[in-house]
């Protein structure tokens, strides 16, 4: 808990004023970025174009085709992506990001064990955590009012980690229709 008071309070000091990517400090610990029209997803793209490792994800859904498009590059590169996806969400049946990844190669799990699983999370090699808000779509992008953090400790990613492993245990690996 104490971790989080100080992950919030550097995102309070080193937040960017305006709501534009451009705006936001490079060597901060914290970045921020608000939607709409705030370019958040160019921000998580170059994130995953940077990945070196892997990349975990959890999220209720996805529906943004350039963040899909760059985890497919990522896995082509050669990182370990994994997708752990709300199950009711991508089971409805309509053709859902859930399918696309599978699809691609990308280990997808679907998480039934809850009400709805509601993370908008990404850790990418060990290091950085991508959450807030911001549901990894268009409509978060273009039409919402959202807001994203990332967040470079090794430590906060190490305990998003655990959670992401915690919450594939109990879920199922998805093939795809």
């Amino acid at each position: 808990m104490r971790r989080l008071i100080a992950v919030v309070l550097l995102a309070i000091v080193f937040s960017c004023s305006g709501s534009h990517a451009a705006d936001i400090p490079v060597n901060s610990m914290v970045s921020t970025c608000f939607s709409p029209h705030g370019r958040c997803e160019d921000l998580i793209v170059k994130e995953i174009n940077s990945a070196q490792t892997n990349i975990y994800i959890m999220a209720y859904g996805f529906t943004a085709k350039e963040i899909a498009s760059a985890l497919v590059n990522a896995k082509k590169r050669g990182v370990l992506v994994e997708v752990l996806l709300d199950k009711k969400f991508n089971c409805t049946g309509k053709y859902s990001a859930a399918d696309f990844t599978a699809h691609m190669g990308i280990p997808t799990y679907l998480d039934g064990e809850h009400k709805i699983m509601h993370n908008k999370v990404m850790i990418i090699d060990g290091k950085t955590v991508i959450t807030g808000s911001y549901n990894f779509t268009k409509s978060a992008n273009n039409d919402n009012a959202e807001n994203l953090l990332i967040i470079r400790s090794k430590e906060l990613a190490d305990d998003y980690l655990k959670n992401y492993q915690k919450h594939k245990a109990h879920s199922h690996i998805y093939g795809g229709r």
